[in-house]
């Protein structure tokens, strides 16, 4: 019975040491003693002090010093910082794809990380800076399915949604109207533009992938007893420079662009490409880049939003397409405002 008592002693001195203190907030053999006292384990400060020893001959760091005749212990501070626990915190805080619930409780157990005395400074030092949170509760569950999967090497099957004007879930359906089963490759969980893809491989569409948005799928399972396919494996060892290329996840044909831009748009250039993107001076006010690319309406829309302060340079084939692509979207907003005016503004 000392036995276990002394172990006792040991685990909630350990605990109270690595929980409570640090080197701002020491704490004495006596205020050690009363602390276990109040948690059922009676101690004496001489205890305390052989504790302490034991500990440290067990590889555990504990310091200490004397202070008013009477000594102090705590325990460096050997996990993340203030500033890393915050950087963590706004991350899920500002993650779209996780829910409102999942966002508080993520964010609390990351606040324990940095002990009882940021904890609560850190939770109070939040800010709600996103109001556009998903509602699927079960995307860690989600999660956690693919990512078995992925440590296992097997396919995954699931349904997935979408949200129609009423934010009820409308299911992608087969031609007979049933709901579409998914029986695909997981290849990489990627976040992208606030939200949360799987890339897959599909063996009935070769060479390429599919991207769905971790929160809109359902039902999520390891298919048993499968195994993941060649090309799929071959797929995951190039998923960094598939990311780099694609816009917002869209897919499109991997084509060589090259862009003119004045140059104050460098920095968003850069952001979008990389800093390590080769850049080319034309003139005083002009620089040029070639990169690869999937040339998507997303990209259009990318180059769109900097009007005529980006242009394509090459190939023609695609600057024709961006063209295009524009001209469709006047003629239609056209087409819009005359059956508004034939209507009254009623559609």
């Amino acid at each position: 019975m000392a036995e276990n008592g002394n172990k006792i002693i040991l685990l909630k001195l350990w605990e109270y040491l690595h929980n409570e203190t640090d080197e701002d907030h020491p704490v004495s053999r006596i205020e050690l003693a009363e602390k276990l006292g109040t948690q059922g384990v009676p101690c004496h400060v001489r205890t305390i002090s052989r504790g302490v020893e034991t500990l440290i001959e067990l590889g555990y760091e504990v310091e200490s010093f004397m202070r008013n005749h009477e000594r102090y212990y705590y325990m460096p501070d050997k996990g993340f910082d203030t500033a890393e626990l915050k950087i963590m915190m706004d991350a899920v805080h500002g993650a779209n794809f996780i829910t409102e619930n999942k966002t508080r409780t993520l964010i609390d157990k990351i606040a324990s990380l940095g002990g009882s005395h940021r904890r609560e400074l850190m939770k109070r030092s939040m800010k709600d800076f996103n109001a556009h949170k998903h509602s699927n509760e079960g995307i860690l569950y989600n999660v956690d399915a693919i990512e078995t999967a992925l440590e296992k090497k097997r396919k995954i099957s699931f349904f997935y949604f979408y949200l129609d004007e009423n934010r009820k879930r409308a299911f992608a359906l087969r031609q007979n109207g049933d709901r579409k089963h998914y029986t695909v490759d997981p290849i990489a969980l990627i976040i992208s533009d606030d939200n949360y893809y799987l890339i897959t491989y599909n063996e009935k569409y070769p060479n390429t992938t599919t991207n769905f948005r971790v929160d809109r799928m359902f039902q999520v399972e390891v298919v048993p007893d499968s195994e993941q396919s060649e090309e799929a494996a071959a797929m995951a060892k190039i998923v960094k420079e598939y990311t780099r290329q694609t816009f917002k996840m869209q897919p499109g044909e991997l084509t060589k662009v090259t862009l003119q831009f004045k140059r104050n748009l460098l920095g968003p250039v850069y952001d979008q490409f990389g800093e390590n993107t080769k850049v080319k001076v034309v003139d005083d006010d002009t620089l040029s880049i070639t990169v690869q690319l999937r040339v998507s309406k997303t990209f259009f829309g990318w180059l769109a939003q900097f009007d005529n302060r980006v242009w394509i340079v090459e190939p023609e084939r695609v600057r024709e397409e961006y063209r295009d692509h524009i001209a469709a979207i006047l003629a239609g907003i056209d087409e819009k405002q005359k059956t508004l005016i034939k209507t009254g503004g009623l559609i």
